[in-house]
């Protein structure tokens, strides 16, 4: 099976296009050394020293630090700048790099690392392989779309994006310079929530009559009161595309205070928790109904005849943003049965599905057990992650039509494939944003 040309192979070609692929290239150009690994005697794969993938990382706050951690984890890595605008987070993620170095027992001692506060410096190495952008969900469109023209690989956080149409840009940009993308969605590498979705997909519980999915509420605009902004912190650089808007310690707490930033609450900088928890769970949903390049095609809007936000799929399903017994976790309901997932946790009616073991012949999900190395492995296969930029946008999609619902509080009809709202002008003006500055990018 033969790629068609600007596109990455999917899962399913892998063995045919790699063996195709490494035999086109042997004659025709040189590629760096980590896209071809290292085999042992025995068959087992090693990562030489010279074979480690270089990383970039953008935006040096608490989640910033954790991929840091988990990425250095792997032994596959090395991360050689970072770039950041607020100096005290700089430090510490520097002195966080040293410490997990020490730990895993890899070189370097946290002060090799180049540091920037203008991630465009960042994307101007060449020994960059690929970048980790966990800053703000405004900036991330900005970064990903250049980052992808500077020709470097990339892990985002979810939510992919603030808006749909940036969303599909990072899509565009990432189809166009060929990068492997991997959206931060690790739920998806997480065992419970496969055994979920392969239980589902197999019609265990029957056919999919309901979701309910528990996260927190839509965004409000920012309303917080003026604060000293503190030493060390570019403010300018921190809103960066945005309007501008006075600090709060709010948006990008001391270091001294390990929390994640409440940015996430106001729509200027987030979508509230339904997209930072909804970009997880929401994400699921979509995985469990095969809607992975899709999405669902009306929202009802809270009223009288639907007591919570309410998704329709074509299919027919009925997916709900509401409370149910578990906090941030979905309820599957189907005509046989019922499957309750969230993190750690498995519960299914009949209780025996549980454990059920799917057959070698029945549906299979993209099986990853490492949402990081299954990127650096994507990496040097050259096809798509168990996450890629496509499935992220879909899912923060779903997420971001949520939010336009609740803000107009009437029903929307959405086309999928179209990415529009059907005969609705002021809902589709909501589908984008201005972006200033001269972080613009073609949307």
């Amino acid at each position: 099976m033969t790629a068609k040309k600007n596109e990455i192979p999917t899962n399913n070609s892998r063995r045919d296009f790699i063996k195709q692929s490494a035999t086109a290239l042997a004659g025709l150009i040189i590629v760096p050394r980590y896209v071809l690994g290292g085999t042992r005697p025995d068959g087992s794969k090693y990562i030489a020293p010279s074979d480690m993938i270089s990383l970039g990382f953008i935006g040096c706050g608490k989640q910033g630090r954790i991929l840091s951690n988990y990425f250095l984890a792997t032994n596959e890595i090395r991360i050689l700048a970072v770039s950041e605008v607020y100096n005290d987070k700089t430090e510490l993620m520097l002195r966080t790099i040293k410490s997990n170095q020490e730990k895993y027992k890899q070189a370097g001692n946290g002060q090799d690392i180049s540091v920037y506060t203008d991630f465009r410096e960042l994307l101007s190495r060449k020994d960059i392989d690929a970048v980790v952008i966990a800053t703000p969900d405004h900036w991330h469109a900005a970064m990903a779309v250049r980052a992808a023209e500077a020709g470097k690989d990339i892990y985002c956080e979810k939510p992919l994006s603030l808006t749909v149409k940036e969303g599909r840009a990072m899509v565009n940009a990432t189809r166009k310079h060929k990068r492997i993308f991997q959206t931060g969605s690790m739920q998806r590498s997480w065992p419970e929530f496969r055994q979920a979705v392969e239980l589902i997909r197999n019609g265990y519980i029957g056919e999919i009559k309901s979701i309910k999915v528990n996260i927190g509420a839509p965004p409000i605009a920012y309303n917080l009161p003026e604060e000293a902004t503190p030493a060390g912190l570019d403010w300018k650089k921190w809103l960066g595309p945005n309007e501008f808007k006075p600090f709060n310690a709010e948006l990008a707490p001391p270091v001294t205070k390990d929390v994640y930033p409440n940015w996430r609450l106001y729509k200027e900088f987030g979508g509230g928790m339904v997209t930072d928890f909804g970009a997880h769970m929401f994400d699921i949903a979509q995985w469990a109904l095969n809607m992975d390049k899709s999405g669902p095609v009306e929202i009802f809007a809270p009223d009288a005849d639907h007591p919570v936000l309410t998704f329709k799929y074509k299919n027919g399903v009925v997916m709900t943003h509401e409370k149910w017994e578990w906090n941030n976790a979905l309820l599957f309901t189907g005509t046989e049965g019922e499957v309750r997932i969230g993190r750690g946790k498995l519960e299914t009616t009949p209780a025996s599905l549980k454990n059920q073991i799917i057959g070698d012949v029945q549906k299979h999900v993209y099986k990853s057990e490492n949402h990081y190395k299954d990127f650096l492995n994507a990496m040097r296969t050259r096809v798509k992650p168990i996450c890629d930029v496509e499935t992220g946008h879909r899912t923060a999609s779903v997420c971001n039509i949520a939010n336009i619902a609740y803000q107009l509080k009437r029903p929307l009809k959405w086309n999928p494939k179209k990415e529009k709202f059907k005969n609705d002008a002021e809902a589709n003006a909501l589908l984008g944003r201005p972006m200033l500055n001269e972080w613009g990018i073609k949307i």
